[in-house]
């Protein structure tokens, strides 16, 4: 049996790209004060998460504001107008840890649901959870271009569903960039698509070990690097080998990056 994710594992500089970014979460995950404090880093790290998101939809945000919005939407304050952007981002960085122990076995009902949390303040409740139609406008910040239509949208995501649901030896990092540029490029919403693939990254990395305790944010990463991110994108898009090895590439330097911001985080605490 072939192992399509092995072959793309073997592209040019994706092999030196891979042990880099193992040795940059490997450094973030033997800090001392992740012995006690692991849960706090993860929780800064998944609000980081949303403002970095909400960032790369075109919708900025400062630490401080996103608090407050999620703390307004923590108590379901209607006095509070937060962007659906935002308000999106922020229910998807919460409920991440619930989806991703069913990510590999479904994720089909897992994309379903993550649409359902990123846009349940800017689409109708029957668009939720369900793949765009042709008529659908189709979002696009980042400047992609025109999304495949509906039917080659769906015949992929049933191959992207085989290659999450089937054995591979890829490693996570290889694994986690194509489901996000698969996923950017389908755009098979139409609606928080970015929001969505980097919340898919970020399951992979975790429920495929490079990550397990969910400490590092690729979103911020992305984020830090965001001319290279739409860029690496359009490469992948095109679907050279030289395209999709750039992609691979810059999504193990957005999460070299990333682990080093919480990295930042653990000193943070550790310093009180």
């Amino acid at each position: 049996m072939t192992d399509p994710l092995a072959q793309v594992a073997a592209l040019p500089g994706v092999e030196e790209a891979v042990v880099e970014v193992r040795a940059a979460v490997d450094r973030l995950l033997g800090h001392r004060i992740l012995r006690r404090r692991s849960a706090e880093v993860s929780t800064e790290s998944a609000l980081r998460a949303a403002r970095a998101s909400a960032a790369l939809e075109g919708v900025p945000v400062t630490l401080e504001e996103l608090r407050r919005d999620a703390a307004a939407q923590a108590e379901d304050d209607p006095g509070r107008r937060v962007d659906p952007v935002v308000q999106g981002a922020l229910r998807v960085s919460a409920e991440l840890g619930t989806l991703t122990g069913i990510w590999r076995q479904a994720p089909g009902q897992v994309l379903a649901r993550l649409h359902v949390l990123a846009a349940a303040d800017a689409v109708g409740p029957e668009a939720l959870g369900r793949p765009r139609s042709a008529e659908q406008e189709v979002r696009d910040p980042l400047k992609l271009g025109d999304p495949p239509a509906p039917e080659e949208v769906a015949a992929r995501l049933n191959a992207l569903t085989a290659l999450l649901t089937g054995p591979t030896k890829a490693p996570a990092i290889v694994v986690a960039a194509i489901v996000h540029g698969e996923l950017l490029a389908l755009r098979p919403f139409g609606w928080g698509d970015g929001i969505i693939a980097r919340a898919a990254e970020r399951m992979t990395l975790v429920e495929r070990g490079l990550d397990p305790k969910s400490l590092t944010a690729p979103e911020v990463g992305h984020a830090e690097l965001a001319e290279e991110y739409a860029q690496a994108l359009r490469g992948y898009i095109g679907g050279t080998p030289e395209g999709v090895a750039a992609w691979i590439r810059h999504c193990a330097a957005a999460t070299a990056a990333a682990a080093r911001d919480s990295l930042a985080i653990c000193e943070a605490y550790l310093r009180g």
